[in-house]
């Protein structure tokens, strides 16, 4: 048994009379959905010839139309008996010996179908009850999750455990067809007249587990991105990354829970829309920032101006030299020369010459202005 090949493309209504059954996708499909029954246009939209055929059998000669973006398996008594992921229109049959059960289209679910279609498929001619399903293979949108308390996760740009409580939502896409519906749908979906399963179903239960597994990754993936140096080690790039965040996320999701292998779905994007830090990350994170603003060269540029600050306070007061002296501790290269050009407490006068060559310095360095080397210089010459 199997499928032949009628067409590629699309389909008039008109020539569906031509065929005994003609089986399509419901008509009320939406972008969450990963799961449909197929249904008879001959009982459901008043076309086809055979009108009085059972809901439980294909009827031999029957035929399939695949959309683009969906694959479409045939089961009998719960085994897998056909699969098709290529779009166009396809002959039902069981007894043309050179039809085929399978046509992939060379798409990505090419590569991992076989294994899958080899281990669950159902060698013989079918006698009893028989449907199709129709498997959604585009990317599919809209999977919330959140965290009602918060998460912590050790985050190497800060250098401490942080904690958060975030929210976002997630794609993802139905990579093995087969293994999704053999291993994970629940047969209630998987019956005549079933409901269609539908990601975003809040009585979804599958839909519900799958939800509370991504929340409980989270915490490991938000450590695995920020912790991972090609990454920055940046929080403030999760949210504008949602591909590198997903792979993270993807990656935590299939170690702990094999998404990939069990049930044929990966995660493709996610897009976070809010990080809630508690007010003890805030702090170290406001700390951090700080800290960032004052290294390199920004920090050089920041106490440069400083002492410059400082000098010209000093020159406008009677402890002046206290002053300087201050501001000089803790300060590199320029503290260095500031150091020597203070005035030691015990030392009742200072070398004039010294004092000039200490102010050519700063002026030089470009620490102090001309403006204030010359007010220097007149004081220390009595002008």
């Amino acid at each position: 048994m199997g499928f032949i090949k009628a067409f590629v493309g699309a389909l008039g209504g008109s020539l569906a009379d031509q065929w005994i059954d003609f089986l399509t996708p419901r008509k009320d499909v939406t972008a969450t959905v990963g799961l449909i029954e197929a249904v008879k246009e001959g009982t459901n939209a008043g076309r086809g010839s055979n009108t009085k055929s059972s809901d439980s059998i294909i009827t031999e000669g029957s035929k399939i139309v695949v959309p683009e973006g969906m694959a479409l398996i045939t089961m009998q008594d719960g085994a897998v008996t056909g699969f098709i992921s290529e779009p166009g229109g396809f002959i039902y049959t069981t007894d043309d010996a050179e039809s085929t059960s399978m046509f992939t289209g060379g798409g990505f679910v090419a590569s991992t179908i076989t294994k899958s279609f080899e281990r669950f498929k159902y060698g013989g001619r079918p006698s009893t009850q028989q449907q199709a399903f129709y498997v959604n293979l585009k990317e599919i949108p809209n999977n919330n999750f959140g965290t009602q308390s918060e998460i912590y996760w050790d985050d190497a740009y800060i250098g401490a455990q942080v904690g958060a409580i975030t929210r976002g939502t997630y794609t993802l896409r139905i990579i093995d067809p087969i293994l999704f519906v053999k291993q994970f749908v629940p047969a209630e979906y998987l019956q005549p007249d079933a409901p269609q399963f539908d990601f975003a179903d809040m009585d979804n239960k599958a839909g519900e587990q799958l939800f509370n597994e991504v929340v409980s990754s989270l915490a490991p993936a938000f450590s695995h991105y920020t912790n991972d140096v090609s990454k920055g080690n940046r929080m403030a790039n999760i949210q504008g990354d949602s591909i590198g965040f997903a792979q993270s996320l993807g990656q935590v999701v299939e170690n702990t829970y094999h998404w990939n292998a069990d049930r044929g779905l990966a995660i493709e994007k996610v897009a976070l829309q809010a990080i809630e830090y508690d007010e003890d990350s805030k702090l170290l994170l406001s700390d951090v920032k700080k800290a960032d603003a004052l290294s390199g060269s920004r920090g050089n540029s920041f106490m440069q101006q400083s002492v410059a600050r400082g000098l010209q306070a000093a020159g406008e007061n009677s402890d002046g030299a206290a002053s300087m002296a201050f501001m000089g501790m803790g300060v590199n290269s320029t503290g260095a020369v500031m150091t020597n050009m203070q005035q030691p407490a015990n030392q009742q006068q200072e070398d004039p010459y010294a004092r000039l060559a200490s102010l050519k310095k700063l002026l030089d360095d470009g620490v102090i202005t001309q403006e204030e080397f010359d007010a220097e210089k007149s004081k220390v010459l009595g002008k």
